[in-house]
């Protein structure tokens, strides 16, 4: 690939990260204008048009998320061949973004990453707190906290801990509405729903031995936040599907009260994402040892050897 190729892809990475013409114009220190001739400059070599343009937004069209993806993979490799060459692979160092969900972020990986900075002063570590689903290569992540399973395969992922997922509610209403037995009973209760996207709002899945059985809830009150969804089981106003890392002081305590306990839900087991590379930048590589010790000492009391 020519000097001005592997330019033209940093140029088109930094624009697809900033999100539009005028955040990637002062990203680089130039005028929008110019950032859109050299996009227009970039397609007219390639011969293919790379985004669709509006005025409020970009996207990318099919030529432009093969150019996106695999230009990635060639710059991330051209980055790990110099690193390992100059010796810095050794040495982690430079900007790590993160991503994490709002609750698990705040609760487990803001410590961890603080521990991780006194290990590692040369890596500057951004940390981007959302419940959004991101993109690691588009929007430019090296690594995010996912749970549950990984549909894509061209990523790698390292877990970090188990994660079950209990029905709870408080004794006061268990004591007012009953104990629901069967997922079917739930359809007459009171079901505090968690959006987490618009194919699962509101769906519970339940597996008992090799029986299966799928149930859509339905409640008054429902948020796209885990803790406020806790708030109002706690207040009473429903029944509750929740990770158990978040729920088990209540459970502890008796504030919540565990439900249809001879009925499984799907695991939704902690993991640490990144693109598969061949050769992973030093700084990746080491967050995710770090993170994987930190969690295992958390988990089983071992200590950390981070």
């Amino acid at each position: 690939m020519s000097v001005d190729g592997f330019s033209d892809l940093r140029f088109f990475m930094t624009l697809m990260k900033e999100g539009s013409m005028a955040a990637a114009a002062q990203q680089m220190g130039i005028t929008p204008p110019a950032v859109s001739r050299r996009l227009a400059q970039l397609e007219h070599r390639l011969g293919v048009r790379l985004l669709h343009r509006t005025t409020r937004r970009i996207s990318l069209t099919p030529e432009g998320e093969m150019y996106l993806l695999d230009g990635a993979r060639v710059l991330g490799e051209l980055d790990a061949l110099e690193h390992a060459v100059s010796g810095a692979q050794a040495s982690p160092r430079g900007l790590l973004r993160l991503a994490a969900t709002l609750g698990f972020g705040r609760a487990h990986i803001a410590p961890a990453l603080s521990a991780f900075a006194r290990a590692y002063p040369e890596v500057e570590v951004q940390l981007h707190l959302t419940d959004r689903a991101v993109n690691l290569v588009e929007q430019g992540f090296d690594a995010a906290i996912r749970f549950g399973d990984l549909p894509d395969s061209r990523l790698t992922a390292r877990p970090l801990m188990a994660n079950a997922r209990v029905l709870c509610a408080s004794p006061g209403y268990l004591a007012s509405a009953g104990e629901p037995m069967l997922p079917s009973d739930l359809l007459t209760h009171r079901c505090i729903v968690i959006r987490e996207s618009d194919e699962t709002y509101g769906t519970w899945h339940f597996r008992q031995a090799h029986r299966e059985e799928t149930v859509k809830v339905r409640g008054m009150l429902s948020t796209n936040d885990g803790a406020a969804a806790t708030v109002w089981a706690l207040d009473g106003q429903g029944i509750l599907l929740r990770s158990m890392w978040d729920i088990q002081p209540y459970l502890a305590s008796g504030q919540l009260c565990a439900v249809m306990t001879d009925w499984s839900l799907p695991a939704a087991d902690i993991k640490l994402v990144y693109p598969t590379k061949r050769h992973l930048p030093a700084k990746t590589r080491a967050l995710a040892d770090f993170l994987v010790a930190w969690f295992r000492e958390a988990n089983t009391g071992q200590p950390s050897k981070a």
